[in-house]
């Protein structure tokens, strides 16, 4: 977890506890971004007594002013007792074009008709399209005249940040690592980063992309649960959420009929929600509408051409797993038919695999700081002007068979990426080709699925060079990795290449014969890398062909501290019990590091470990490198087998170890982390 302390320091007045908001909402219907923006004037805090004093605070304001549907009349006999009252409510501006006022309506109160000053409307211009949550000072004054409305605005202050300096805030992301500032990231989003893989916390920033890059076109399609429409309602004031099903021409970009702009023109983010469904009806002109915008960031009004720098996102549910829109359809094929057009998905820039992201569940909820949302979208807003694409353009060029939409594609994704984790522009190579390679992936999925769809369209090579070095790499998909026998042929990099990973169950053994003395006669070395969240993989599938007819094994590792790593040992010995005859005796030693960590307590645990395989006719015997200077991990065998492992026995993925989890008793069934193995034979040793 992030230091609270550092927090205060760096970003004091703009972090609040994550949890606090679950605390204060109550029966107020209100987007997270109210109520920290609320939480941020009272609680911006570390000392509980004052998080205690300025929860109360709020609440006494939610109570007071938040005007609950159901209490409307009641809230409304206020204001008409007290001759004015302050409320927190949605407001909705028309423009009365017979004499022309500005109109406001407000959503809970249930008022209409209240006159608005223009210059409200010209400093808040989202009033005019989809509302805006604030804060109201009420008046009434009642006229006999029964047209008149007696409702008198006296004060609108729209809920969100006055202003964030873009400056002071790339100033303090450099006293961070980059580790450390993506777990405060998804603290900000309410997560707790420990209970997230690597790549699951990607994903969560990407879908923060649209808000700082303009005209970002994402879709996510996945599982129900995941959280894929929650950050467009609650996470900032400059998007905006609607059901897929309520979109028309004229709400989305103009209404030719009175002439006002769509919501596109007002806008950072329009996300339609529920956007699959195969049943659903849609008008076909909004399509084309919808791919000339996504093409050309324009669209008309009646002679004229307008433009606009809003993001689109479309997120919905799947109906079928994974391996069966692979084998048979294709992973867009619960979007409406006429959305399952080539031209309008391939203006797609990033398809996030809902399948990947973790299904939302209590514990992975944070009660640590994080920035109050309405900032970091403020900040995120700051930035929706700005190119970084050209930051990898040093170290790594793209394939030239890469299209110009392909290319467009990973490079707004790249640079959003850059803004959201390296504002500095401070990454180093290696990070640089991280957020490359995870570009390419999000649009490699979509070209993939529309080659299926499409088979008219020239085919690609999703790959880059490695300037410095010469050397081409291809990007692989999970899917392509998981099931190469349902994905798209039609890439130039899967037809003429084959993935350095193999995609296969047991990816080691693919490529050596699985007998017995063909496992012994072969020299080597050979040399894997698995893709994060690869399935399929085992420890049984990665050593035991290797550890047959081995009487001594030697375990390098020094990351054998956390009860997890912990657990990883002791499975590795399920596979020496596994391979080992039952009239035989094994010997298992390893080498390890307690590091910062209580000596004593690993040691205890490790005597359990010995006891309890004693037993089994295993003698696991352990020692501490007093030096501190391991960092190579390795599985050596008097066989000659050495096994080279960049991240030793912690290949896995946090994952589910309850009653109902697949995953605790089948390592198969666990996403991996990103790791390399290497297979040496060095001849019989003696260990």
């Amino acid at each position: 977890m992030v230091d609270e302390h550092k927090l205060q320091d760096l970003f004091n007045g703009y972090i609040v506890r994550k949890d606090l908001s679950k605390l204060v909402k109550g029966n107020a219907l209100v987007p997270t971004y109210v109520l920290e923006y609320l939480l941020g004037q009272y609680c911006a805090t570390s000392d509980e007594t004052s998080i205690q004093s300025g929860i109360e605070k709020v609440k006494e304001i939610l109570a007071k002013h938040y005007v609950n549907r159901s209490e409307n009349q009641l809230v409304l006999s206020w204001i008409k007792e007290r001759g004015h009252y302050k409320i927190i409510d949605r407001v909705t501006v028309t423009l009365n074009d017979q004499n022309g006022t500005y109109e406001a309506a407000f959503s809970n109160l249930g008022i209409k008709k209240v006159i608005v000053e223009a210059d409200y409307v010209k400093n808040y211009p989202k009033l005019l399209v989809g509302g805006v949550w604030s804060i109201v000072d009420l008046e009434y004054s009642y006229e006999e005249n029964p047209s008149h409305v007696p409702w008198i605005i006296e004060n609108l202050k729209p809920i969100q940040i006055a202003n964030a300096n873009l400056e002071e805030f790339i100033a303090a992301r450099t006293q961070f690592t980059t580790e450390d500032w993506i777990d405060f990231l998804i603290q900000s989003l309410g997560f707790n980063p420990e209970a997230l893989s690597d790549r699951n916390k990607w994903y969560q920033l990407v879908r923060l992309i649209p808000f700082c890059e303009n005209n970002y076109d994402l879709i996510e399609l996945g599982p129900k649960g995941t959280g894929k429409s929650h950050i467009y309602s609650e996470f900032s004031p400059h998007g905006i959420l609607i059901s897929g099903g309520e979109v028309t021409l004229a709400k989305l970009f103009v209404n030719n009929s009175t002439n006002r702009i769509g919501l596109v023109g007002y806008w950072d983010v329009v996300a339609f929600d529920e956007f699959a469904g195969r049943d659903k009806q849609v008008d076909k002109t909004l399509v084309d509408v919808m791919k000339n915008y996504l093409a050309n960031r324009s669209f008309s009004r009646g002679t004229e051409q307008l433009t606009a720098d809003a993001s689109i996102v479309f997120v919905g549910n799947t109906s079928k797993s994974v391996s069966y829109m692979l084998k048979h359809e294709n992973l867009f094929m619960d979007l409406p038919p006429k959305y399952l057009d080539s031209a309008f998905l391939d203006r797609l820039h990033f398809y996030i695999p809902g399948w990947e992201v973790s299904i939302i569940r209590n514990e992975m909820f944070t009660s640590g700081f994080g920035f109050i949302v309405d900032y970091l979208a403020q900040v995120l807003k700051l930035q929706r002007s700005l190119d970084y694409s050209n930051l990898y353009r040093k170290y790594f060029e793209l394939d030239e068979s890469l299209s110009t939409r392909d290319k467009l594609a990973i490079n707004k994704t790249f640079s959003g990426l850059i803004k959201i984790v390296y504002p500095h522009r401070e990454a180093k190579k290696e990070e640089i080709e991280q957020l490359l390679v995870f570009a390419m992936e999000g649009r490699k999925r979509i070209k993939n699925e529309i080659f299926k769809i499409d088979p008219t369209f020239d085919p690609v090579r999703f790959a880059y060079v490695d300037i410095e070095r010469g050397e081409k790499k291809d990007v692989w998909t999970a899917e392509e990795l998981r099931y190469p026998l349902f994905t798209s042929k039609r890439s130039e990099n899967t037809v003429e290449k084959s993935p350095d990973v193999v995609p296969v169950l047991d990816p080691v053994l693919v490529t050596i014969k699985k007998t017995d003395s063909d496992i012994q006669n072969y020299s080597g070395p050979i040399h894997f890398t698995i893709a994060e969240n690869q399935t399929g993989i085992s420890y049984r599938s990665l050593f035991g062909d290797y550890l047959k007819g081995a009487k001594k094994i030697v375990i390098i590792d020094p990351y054998i501290r956390k009860s997890y790593q912990i657990r990883n040992l002791v499975e590795f010995m399920q596979v020496v019990l596994d391979i080992k005859p039952p009239e035989e005796e094994i010997s298992v030693h390893l080498i390890t590091d307690y590091g910062e960590y209580n000596r004593y307590e690993i040691e205890d645990n490790l005597k359990k470990i010995q006891d309890e395989l004693l037993q089994m006719d295993i003698i696991f015997t352990y020692e501490f490198d007093n030096s501190h200077s391991v960092h190579a991990r390795s599985i050596t065998t008097d066989t000659g087998w050495k096994i080279s492992l960049d991240r030793g026995l912690d290949i896995f993925q946090r994952f589910e170890t309850g009653l109902f989890s697949l995953a605790g008793i089948d390592q198969r069934a666990r996403y991996c982390k990103a790791f390399e193995i290497t297979y040496l034979r060095e001849g019989r040793t003696r260990l």
